[in-house]
């Protein structure tokens, strides 16, 4: 059993390895707010840097995160140019409460809807919240799973870092 488990998590490392040293994200077809489908592996930020967020309407982490992010955004795009896509992981029958959420709380991100859970499998989310920070030729710079107050500010410290290279 613990080979098996070394083995998987080897597995997972190496594919994590693969996503970062390319600079192409994989292709799954999402859709944005408007039902219209969007190719993950087009998603860039016209070589600035980028986060791809993933959440969930019922995570209550990711929606603090979302919110914190909120905060601070327009500041952000001011002065780096980042951009934000928060992709949606809940599943077609909570799908229809992604915008009316993302409106309500005033998100000026890219919303999109990854309904199957492919992209954010193929990127390595396990759980959300999940948020990757790629540079601005899509190589990822970071990838971690999980929330604490205050961590949005290592976020704009590692788009910051990009700008400066």
């Amino acid at each position: 059993m613990q080979i098996i488990k070394r083995f998987l998590i080897l597995t997972f490392v190496v594919a994590i390895a693969a996503i970062s040293a390319s600079a192409q994200l994989p292709s799954v077809t999402l859709k944005d707010m408007s039902g219209k489908p969007v190719d993950s592996s087009t998603l860039s930020n016209d070589g600035k840097p980028y986060i791809i967020s993933f959440w969930a309407t019922w995570c209550k982490p990711c929606i603090r995160e979302l919110n914190a992010i909120h905060e601070n955004y327009p500041d952000w795009v001011d002065e780096t140019g980042v951009k934000v896509f928060a992709i949606s992981i809940d599943e077609a029958q909570n799908a229809t409460k992604v915008k009316p959420m993302a409106d309500a709380r005033g998100w000026d991100y890219e919303i999109l809807l990854d309904q199957s859970g492919d992209f954010a499998r193929a990127m390595g989310c396990q759980n959300p919240p999940h948020v990757v920070v790629l540079d601005g030729s899509g190589k990822i710079i970071e990838s971690h799973s999980g929330y604490t107050e205050g961590s949005e500010e290592h976020l704009i410290e590692l788009v910051r870092k990009c700008i400066a290279e």
